[in-house]
């Protein structure tokens, strides 16, 4: 049962699986709301897997540094699948979808740089903006009435200032280890 329920193998079936979350957003142009509320639950269902890797690998004492990189880049294929695909429909404005993939790329591209000194695990405040910025790439995803456009923009505006802060928060962090 380890052997395929482990925290990595979960991982890496959440990439795998996200091709099926892009198809269903593009599904009959983008513009069916059955097909947006489908592709909504499963990034949903792929988000929720994250929690599922996590503590399984922390209940069972499989925590790894292939875990440990891995997860957030499943986290940032997830989130920058989901972003480019709406913006490509008009439905996502391309400048979110610039700041953020620059930050996590930049952030990613960071980390493969200092790893020499051991992986540095995401943290609160990097969790924090992950859940802001899937949620909130989620409304978007939904088929969701005008008159609830100010929560939606409310949403990932503070998705935007945590994934600012987070960035130069990582960066400080990292730099001040040995």
């Amino acid at each position: 049962m380890k052997k395929y329920f482990s925290p990595n193998a979960i991982t890496i079936a959440r990439i795998a699986l996200i091709p099926f979350g892009v198809y269903a957003i593009f599904k009959n142009g983008g513009d069916d709301p059955t097909w947006q509320i489908i592709a909504w639950c499963i990034y949903f269902v792929l988000g929720l897997s994250d929690l599922l890797d996590g503590h399984l690998a922390r209940a069972t004492n499989q925590v790894s540094e292939l875990g440990k990189f891995l997860d957030p880049v499943a986290d940032k294929a997830l989130i920058g699948s989901a972003m480019i695909s709406l913006s490509i429909l008009g439905r996502f404005p391309w400048w979110i979808t610039i700041l953020i993939l620059a930050r996590e790329i930049g952030i990613t591209l960071f980390r493969l740089a200092v790893i020499k000194g051991g992986v540095i695990p995401a943290n609160r405040g990097g969790k924090i903006k992950s859940t802001f910025q899937s949620f909130g790439v989620g409304f978007f995803m939904l088929p969701m009435p005008e008159g609830l456009y100010w929560f939606r923009d409310g949403f990932i505006a503070i998705a935007i200032v945590l994934t600012i802060v987070t960035g130069f928060n990582y960066v400080r962090l990292a730099l001040k280890r040995p």
